[in-house]
């Protein structure tokens, strides 16, 4: 069974959430204030379900630069990316940010879609393609299927809904054997079920009455119960969106971050070797012992960077470097993730764990 993630991707206004709405006939906004305002603020959720009963889950992100936070924790998970650019814009500086992240997350599979299609003449069609093909040269979606589409007519939707059926049968499965790893990126209460978290379970499988553990700060409960795709299921697997009612457990001991294991499994680190790559484009130097953020699953923490092989490191460059952080972090080795600048906030690259432990 295919058990799989796919994200949107692009600036702010770009149509990923009609996209999403269109696929699944899900609006993948559900609080009051991003209605009002016509503007994803937080993460979107929606199963995508084909007539042969394939099925995925769906992650909106937002498109404005003030939430790129939720962005890189959505993009976590992603096993497919959509990148969507708006075909009366063009590439927006969101786009290039978001396609910057993708590729440091290691995101391999994706397609490229270009909404707002009825917005735009044949000629105007043509010259975004052309742009958009331009501007993901030497990415992991250079080559990669471009379709063209309106939301609002349905124009194109039946062939992406092809494209992503033939993806995602193509991709490799997830390891569902091994102890489980959920990213909780939402905590909450619900009158009579107590305490859930959702996440992407990234590793293993995870069963109801399993004993659970809250890394890095150490609760322990049980599952009261699964979710998956909005139906009670009795064990959830690598690769899906997956709701944990938790007993045991109070919603003031969770928050966005923490990640939900077995007992025992996994010890936080304070310290990280990694490999560091430079984005090509960032104009800047790092130092060695550079105060950086750090953005890994839907955590997010302060860090030292200490370089190993030389004082400094310029765009485009990488070398081996420890991560002295000011919190501790629920990680593994070949973990991925992204360093940001505290300022100005952007991304400066992305980051491979070696070891978890290190001296």
């Amino acid at each position: 069974m295919i058990r799989a993630i796919i994200g949107t991707a692009g600036h702010v206004d770009h149509g990923k959430t009609c996209l999403i709405q269109a696929l699944t006939g899900v609006d993948a906004d559900r609080l009051p204030e991003e209605k009002a305002r016509g503007l994803t603020i937080e993460l979107g959720f929606a199963p995508l379900v084909f007539p042969d009963g394939l099925q995925a889950g769906i992650v909106d992100v937002p498109g404005h630069e003030r939430y790129i936070r939720h962005m890189l924790c959505g993009a976590a998970g992603m096993d497919i990316a959509l990148l969507a650019v708006a075909a009366d814009e063009g590439i927006m500086p969101q786009t290039a940010e978001h396609l910057d992240i993708l590729g440091l997350l290691g995101v391999r599979e994706g397609l490229l879609v270009l909404t707002k299609a009825d917005l735009v003449d044949a000629a105007g069609l043509d010259q975004a393609a052309q742009e958009l093909r331009r501007q993901v040269r030497g990415t992991f979606l250079e080559g990669k299927p471009l379709l063209t589409v309106s939301a609002r007519t349905g124009q194109g939707i039946p062939e992406l809904r092809e494209a992503l059926r033939r993806t995602l049968l193509a991709l490799p499965a997830r390891e569902a054997r091994g102890p489980f790893r959920l990213p909780m990126d939402r905590v909450f209460t619900l009158e009579g079920f107590g305490t859930v978290v959702t996440g992407t379970l990234l590793e293993g499988t995870i069963r109801r009455d399993d004993p659970v553990e809250i890394s890095p700060t150490g609760p322990r409960g049980r599952v009261r119960g699964l979710q998956v795709f909005g139906r009670e299921v009795e064990a959830a697997f690598a690769g899906q969106r997956v709701a944990v009612n938790l007993s045991g457990v109070k919603r003031e001991e969770l928050r966005r971050g923490n990640t939900l294991i077995p007992p025992g499994s996994l010890t936080p680190s304070l310290l990280l070797d990694v490999r560091l790559e430079l984005l090509a484009g960032f104009r800047d130097t790092l130092r060695s012992g550079t105060r950086v953020r750090l953005h890994h699953g839907a955590a997010a923490c302060l860090a030292r960077a200490a370089l190993l092989e030389g004082e400094q490191l310029s765009g485009g460059q990488g070398c081996y470097a420890q991560l002295r952080l000011e919190e501790p972090l629920a990680a593994r080795a070949g973990d991925r993730f992204v360093l940001r600048l505290l300022s100005p906030a952007r991304p400066l690259g992305g980051v491979a764990i070696l070891d978890p432990a290190p001296r």
